[in-house]
């Protein structure tokens, strides 16, 4: 099944992504094997995940959450659902 996840880095920052092998993409990132955004914000940790039954879905629903502000994505990890709705891009958290 196609997965979204978002993972937390060393450095505090958010990492949004979408995949049909949820273990082996984080292998990849874990050890740094993809040069990526999280190859040198190593350790990363997994916070959330979304399974998705299309990987198109998995797909829009990546982009749609890297275009959230931080404390909406916070809010999701946190599962503060009801708090997305008036969050917006600018309100940081």
């Amino acid at each position: 099944m196609p997965h979204v996840y978002i993972l937390e880095c060393a450095d505090g920052s958010y990492y949004v992504g979408s995949t049909r092998n949820l273990d082996h993409r984080l292998a990849q990132h874990e050890l740094g094997a993809v040069p990526s955004y999280t190859s040198t914000r190593l350790p990363i940790r997994l916070v959330y995940v979304e399974e998705w039954k299309h990987m198109h879905e998995a797909y829009a629903r990546e982009k749609q959450v890297q275009g959230w502000s931080r404390a909406k994505r916070r809010a999701l990890i946190e599962g503060r659902y009801g708090d997305l709705p008036w969050l917006s891009r600018s309100a940081e958290g």
